[in-house]
């Protein structure tokens, strides 16, 4: 097949040593991309004039048939195809004959597989907001459940204000909400066809690039042939949405794996999701968790790769791109799989946080004052002096007496006594998009309706 795909120029076929350096067999995943490519190639060729219609119909049918074989699995790739193109037109031409040969007409396997990649990442992108959506939804319902509970929220990994718990949970629907953004804006660049670009320069048949994307449903064709070829900024924008989501996803991993800590002890994960120890019987382990991270750590490395494969390619097309396939696929199936166990791992989460440690009050004390016209700064050292001088005194702030507050400002009030319960705290607060009650409850409403 190789030697009829290169013509004449060859004498004879591929040494063993070049066949086995330069062949790579991950575009196989392809397959079905390849065939939506060839059959809008073959109809527009057919409009065209530059097949017959008998032509047309013949390879079409033919195309159809391994469609079919593709889906349900008994497409055979043999070591002797090149790629997934030439296993398409070596498995055409089993069962049309020479006609086959035809399929090729204006067009190369630069912009074949250009167009390749483009109908895959589509493909692939809607299926990664589907995934996204319903980790959202996961992740609302979770929240729900937490209902009123109250637990700490961290700065430095060091308490600091009591939120909802729903708070902190429907912090990362935000993040995955801008995923699903950067999937859908990326989508708009990816929707253009670039057949009719040929090796590089087009061709001098009449092809229509216009009715080619037509048929694709493509929302347009390409602007400039070599960039048509050569451009693989797609490819690793779309790797960076991937990278950048298993980010997220490392974020909440990490959370996981300390809330199901003996000094944490915020939550459980369900038993069919955790592992055990070779060693120990005790132990209950987030393996999916710390597997999410690794491969966040992984992806990102696969992102710089792509990024470097292509800083030094002059135009056009450059046998180096052949290895964009297989980072783009790891860091996407990273991503799918991250979605797929972290989604159904939070869906079997038991949470029960401790309740925070009431210092964690202590910029409502501020802002008591605050309020009674007392600069922040000022308020602020009042409070600090204040937990030193508790603390001093073998004291938490729940158990300080008025006689401790004025001690330190002679402007608090007996009522400020009050402001040291943490749920209270909560319920006080009033700011936009804040960690108060009524906050969480218009954050629900608002990610439900986006959502759907």
């Amino acid at each position: 097949m190789t030697t009829q795909m290169w013509g004449g120029r060859f004498s004879e076929g591929p040494d063993r040593i070049l066949w086995d350096f330069t062949v790579d067999h991950s575009d196989r995943r392809l397959l079905a991309d390849d065939l939506t490519g060839s059959l809008a190639h073959v109809a527009m060729l057919g409009e065209a004039g530059l097949l017959s219609d008998e032509e047309a119909g013949t390879l079409a049918g033919g195309l159809q048939e391994i469609a079919t074989e593709a889906k349900q699995g008994t497409f055979r790739f043999l070591d002797s195809d090149e790629d997934v193109h030439s296993a398409v037109e070596r498995r055409l031409g089993e069962l049309v004959g020479e006609v086959a040969g035809k399929l090729h007409t204006g067009r190369s396997r630069n912009d074949q597989v250009a167009l390749d990649l483009r109908l895959y990442l589509l493909r692939s992108g809607r299926a990664r907001i589907t995934a996204l959506r319903e980790f959202c939804l996961t992740m609302l319902e979770a929240a729900e459940e937490a209902g009123e509970t109250v637990v700490a929220g961290y700065t430095h990994l060091q308490q600091a204000q009591a939120v909802p718990l729903a708070h902190h949970l429907l912090a990362y629907v935000s993040t995955a909400l801008r995923d699903i953004e950067r999937f859908e804006d990326l989508a708009g660049r990816m929707d253009l066809s670039p057949l009719g670009a040929g090796a590089l320069g087009g061709s001098s048949l009449p092809l229509d690039a216009d009715r080619s994307a037509e048929l694709l449903g493509m929302s347009g064709r390409f602007v400039n042939s070599m960039d048509a070829v050569a451009a693989r900024d797609h490819v690793s924008e779309y790797a960076f949405a991937c990278t950048q989501a298993l980010v997220h996803l490392s974020r909440l991993a990490t959370e996981c794996v300390l809330w199901t800590t003996t000094e944490f002890g915020w939550a459980t994960f369900g038993d069919a999701l955790t592992t055990g120890s070779s060693a120990m019987p005790h132990k209950k382990n987030p393996d999916i968790a710390e597997l999410t991270r690794g491969r966040a750590a992984t992806a990102i490395g696969h992102l710089t790769g792509l990024m470097a494969l292509q800083k030094g390619l002059p135009m056009t097309y450059n046998r180096d791109l052949q290895e964009d396939k297989a980072a783009l696929f790891a860091v996407d199936d990273a991503l799918a799989g991250a979605l797929e166990a972290m989604t159904a791992l939070i869906g079997s989460a038991e949470f029960h946080p401790p309740p925070p440690d009431p210092a964690v009050t202590a910029l409502d004390l501020a802002e008591a004052l605050v309020e009674r016209g007392v600069p922040f700064r000022e308020a602020h050292r009042a409070v600090g002096a204040l937990l030193v001088e508790l603390a001093a005194g073998g004291k938490t702030l729940p158990e300080a007496t008025i006689a401790d507050l004025v001690k330190i400002d002679p402007r608090f009030e007996p009522a400020d006594l009050s402001l040291t319960d943490p749920a209270g705290s909560v319920r006080r607060r009033r700011s936009t998009g804040g960690a108060g009650f009524a906050s969480v409850r218009e954050q629900l409403r608002i990610l439900k309706h986006h959502l759907g």
